[in-house]
C-alpha cells in the first residue's frame, strides 16, 4: 500500500518533469530527421521511448500507467498491435476492453504522449506465434513475404488498425507519430516497402516510419523510407545454454561505433555478423529495444539488475545514440483468449516455438513492472532522461569518439571503458566501469581528456557509471554528473567514490564539494545532489512508511510425484503442463476485507501459479525474485486465493541465477501486502 500511495501522490503532485514531454514534442509540430537526430520545429531533441503493450494491461489502468511513464522521463511511447489479440478468430475483430487501441491512443493524446505504433504483421513480443493468428498458418500462403494472398490478410489487418488510428495521426493533432513495419525481418526489403505502400495507400501519413535494424536485410530498402532502430540486452532468455554469462551480451557494456547487436533473438535469427546494412550508418542512431529488463523462459531465467539497464543506456548514449528506446519499459499480463487457448509463446506454438514463456506474466523485470510497480532502475534511468531532455539539443550534434578499445573480451578489466562526445569545444565524457556479472576493479590515477581539457587524475571505483561535462553552461569541467537545468538552476549529482570538483570557465575552481541538496547552491547557480536526491529530483515528497501487512496462508496439500522434465526437439527444458499442476503443493491465501495493494509472495520452487475462484490469474518461473500480484485486479468479493507450487528438482536442465535458492523442494517463506 505504501508504494501505491507514493505513486498516487506522484501523479497528483504536478511535478515539473511532467510538462517536459509536451515541451519536447508539441502536438502537431513539424517533425523531421537528418543523419544525427530527430528535429521538432527545427530543434534537435534526444527522445526517450518506452515500450508498453496496451493489450497486456487492463484498460482502466492505462491513464495512471501512461502518467508513470511520463514521470519517468519517457517522451515517446512504443506499443505493439498484436494481430492475434484483435483477430484471434478469422474475420472477427475485437477492439473492446484492453484491446481498444483507439481508447489507448486517446489517453496518450490527453497526456500529450506521442506514440510509435509497431503494427506487425509479425511482432514476436513473446506472444503466441509471434502475434500471427493460428488460422493464418492454414491458408497456404508464404508468411512475411510479398505473396499476394498473404498481403490480402495483412491489408485487412492494416485497414482495421487504421479505423483505430484515423483522426489521431500526428498531422491531425493526434499522438501517432510513427509506425514500425514487421519486426526482426531479415529478407529482402521489398516486403517492408510493400507494407509501407499499403499503409500509405489507405491513409497512414506520419512524420517517419521505422524498422528493426537487425538482422541485416538481404536487399536494402531505398534510403530514407524506413529508419533502422537498434537494441541490446544484458542477458537473453532465448539462449539455449543453461550457463551463467552465456552469449555475447557482455558487448552491450562497451562503448563502440557498431550500432547493432549480435545477441538478440539468436534462437530465431541464428548467428549474426557484426555489421549493419549498407547505408544504415547514414541514418540517426536510434534504439527501440534497449533492455529495460528481461523476460524469463522456463529453461533460462535471468535475474537482471538495475545497473544493467542504466549502464547499457549510458553506453548507448556515449556511443552516439540520440534516441534511447527501452523494451520493456512497462511489464504486463497476457490477456484472456477468446477461444480458450493461451496467448504465450511456447515450444509447441507455430511461428516462434523456441521458448516456453509464462502463460500470464510478462513482468520483464522492467522499470515499471507487471502491475506498474517502479523498480530501482525506474529512478536511476529517470535522471538520465532528465539530462537527455535538458541538454539534448546540445548533445545531439556531438560526434562520438572512443579512446578505449571498442571490441574486448568478456570481463575485460585492463583499461577503463570510456567515450567522448564533443562539438565546437564542448562535450561530455561517458564512463562505464561496470559489466554484468563481472567483478571489474577500480581504475586508479586515470586521466580523462575531452575538448582539449585534461581532468585531474581520478580513481574510478568499481561499478561506476557516469557522465562528466566539459565546457557546458559555464562549467569548464566537473567530476559530477549533470541531471537537470530548470529556471536558471543547474542540478548535478555527486558520483559515489569520486570527489566532486567543479571548475568554472571564469577561473573559479571548487574542490571536494559536498552535496547540499536543492535548497542551497554550492556554486553560483549549481546545486549538488546525492544519488538518491538526483534519482527523485522534482518528485513529490514521499509519505511516511506504513506497516506491511502479513497475510494468512496455509498449506493444504503436499506436492505429489515429481514430473519428468522433458528436453524436446528445441533442445531446451519444457515447462510443466496444466495437468502437471495436479501434483503441485497447494496453499490457500486468506484476504481481509477491502484490502488493496501489491501482494508479494516469497517462495522457493520451480513454477508457481495463482488462482482466484478456480481461474488462473498469474504465474511465475522462480528465479530468486518474489511473485507479485496487484490485489486491485481480483474479482469483486474474492477473499481467498489458491497458490500451487511445483518443487525444484535436483540437477534440473534449467538456468537458475545465483540469487535463486536451488535447494530441491518447495516452500512459502512469507506473503505480504504493501
Amino acid at each position: 500500500m505504501k508504494k501505491a500511495i507514493i505513486l498516487l501522490l506522484m501523479l497528483l503532485s504536478g511535478m515539473a518533469v511532467s510538462a517536459q514531454t509536451s515541451k519536447q514534442f508539441p502536438f502537431g509540430a513539424s517533425v523531421t530527421w537528418d543523419r544525427l537526430s530527430l528535429m521538432v520545429d527545427g530543434r534537435r531533441v534526444c527522445p526517450v521511448m518506452g515500450e508498453i503493450h496496451y493489450s497486456r494491461i487492463p484498460a482502466d489502468e492505462w491513464p495512471a500507467e501512461v502518467r508513470k511513464m511520463k514521470e519517468g522521463g519517457v517522451t515517446l511511447i512504443a506499443t505493439y498491435v498484436f494481430w492475434n489479440h484483435v483477430e484471434e478468430q478469422e474475420g472477427i475483430f475485437n477492439w473492446s476492453g484492453q484491446r481498444d487501441l483507439r481508447r489507448f491512443l486517446e489517453i496518450c493524446k490527453s497526456e500529450q504522449m506521442p506514440v510509435v505504433l509497431r503494427v506487425g504483421p509479425f511482432c514476436h513480443g513473446e506472444v503466441r506465434c509471434g502475434g500471427l493468428p493460428d488460422w493464418l498458418f492454414s491458408k497456404g500462403c508464404k508468411l512475411r513475404s510479398t505473396d499476394k494472398k498473404f498481403l490480402v490478410y495483412v491489408e485487412r489487418l492494416y485497414r482495421q488498425i487504421f479505423t483505430q488510428v484515423q483522426g489521431l495521426q500526428w498531422k491531425d493533432g493526434g499522438p501517432v507519430i510513427a509506425a514500425q513495419f514487421d519486426n526482426e525481418y531479415r529478407g529482402p526489403g521489398d516486403y517492408l516497402m510493400a507494407l509501407k505502400r499499403m499503409a500509405l495507400n489507405m491513409g497512414y501519413d506520419l512524420p517517419f516510419y521505422t524498422r528493426t535494424g537487425w538482422p541485416a536485410l538481404t536487399r536494402p530498402v531505398p534510403f530514407g523510407e524506413l529508419l533502422p532502430l537498434y537494441g541490446d540486452y544484458a542477458d537473453g532468455f532465448w539462449e539455449k545454454s543453461t550457463k551463467e554469462g552465456a552469449g555475447n551480451y557482455y558487448k552491450a557494456f562497451n562503448f563502440k561505433a557498431f550500432r547493432s547487436s549480435t545477441a538478440i533473438g539468436t534462437d530465431l535469427l541464428g548467428e549474426q555478423k557484426a555489421e549493419t546494412g549498407k547505408g544504415d550508418d547514414d541514418y540517426p542512431y536510434f534504439t527501440c529495444e534497449l533492455g529495460g529488463g528481461m523476460a524469463t523462459a522456463y529453461h533460462r531465467r535471468p535475474y537482471v539488475y538495475p545497473e544493467d539497464a542504466y549502464s547499457m543506456a549510458v553506453v548507448k548514449l556515449g556511443s552516439g545514440s540520440n534516441l534511447l528506446g527501452y523494451y520493456m519499459y512497462h511489464g504486463g499480463t497476457n490477456p484472456e483468449s477468446m477461444t480458450g487457448i493461451t496467448l504465450n509463446e511456447t515450444v509447441h506454438t507455430l511461428g516462434t516455438a523456441n521458448n516456453d514463456i509464462n502463460v500470464k506474466s510478462y513482468d520483464f523485470q522492467a522499470p515499471l513492472g507487471e502491475f506498474g510497480q517502479p523498480g530501482e532502475h525506474y529512478y536511476m534511468l529517470r535522471k538520465l532522461h532528465l539530462f537527455m531532455h535538458d541538454w539534448g539539443e546540445q548533445l545531439a550534434p556531438m560526434e562520438a569518439s572512443f579512446p578505449s578499445p571498442q571490441d574486448v573480451r568478456q570481463g575485460y578489466d585492463e583499461l577503463l571503458r570510456w567515450a567522448v562526445r564533443e562539438k565546437d569545444g564542448a562535450g561530455f565524457i561517458f564512463i562505464n566501469n561496470y559489466e554484468r556479472l563481472q567483478p571489474l576493479t577500480a581504475k586508479k590515477n586515470f586521466v580523462l581528456k575531452a575538448c582539449g581539457i585534461t581532468l585531474p587524475k581520478l580513481t574510478i571505483p568499481a561499478a561506476t557509471v557516469c557522465i562528466f561535462p566539459v565546457n557546458i553552461d559555464g562549467i569548464r569541467y566537473a567530476t559530477g554528473q549533470l541531471v537537470a537545468k530548470r529556471d536558471g538552476k543547474i542540478y548535478m549529482q555527486q558520483v559515489a567514490g569520486i570527489p566532486t570538483t567543479i571548475a568554472m570557465q571564469n577561473g573559479k575552481t571548487l574542490n571536494n564539494v559536498k552535496p547540499r541538496g536543492t535548497s542551497r547552491p554550492v556554486c553560483e547557480n549549481i546545486y549538488l545532489l546525492t544519488e538518491d536526491e538526483a534519482n527523485h529530483l522534482f518528485l513529490a515528497n514521499q509519505p511516511n512508511a506504513k506497516e506491511t501487512i502479513n497475510l494468512r496462508w496455509e498449506k493444504v496439500k503436499d506436492a505429489g510425484a515429481l514430473r519428468k522434465i522433458m528436453v524436446g526437439s528445441k533442445k531446451v527444458a519444457e515447462a510443466p503442463s496444466d495437468n502437471d499442476f495436479n501434483a503441485a503443493a497447494v496453499y490457500t491465501i486468506t484476504l481481509p476485507d477491502s484490502l488493496s495493494g501489491l501482494m508479494t509472495i516469497r517462495y522457493r520452487g520451480d513454477v508457481a501459479r495463482l488462482y482466484a475462484d478456480g481461474k488462473l490469474i498469474d504465474d511465475n518461473f522462480y528465479n530468486g525474485r518474489p511473485f507479485c500480484y496487484a490485489l486491485s485486479r481480483l474479482p469483486k468479493g474474492c477473499r481467498q486465493l489458491e497458490l500451487r507450487i511445483l518443487p525444484l528438482q535436483a540437477n534440473m536442465p534449467v538456468y537458475l541465477p545465483r540469487e535463486a535458492d536451488k535447494t530441491p523442494g518447495e516452500t512459502v517463506i512469507g506473503i505480504t501486502v504493501d
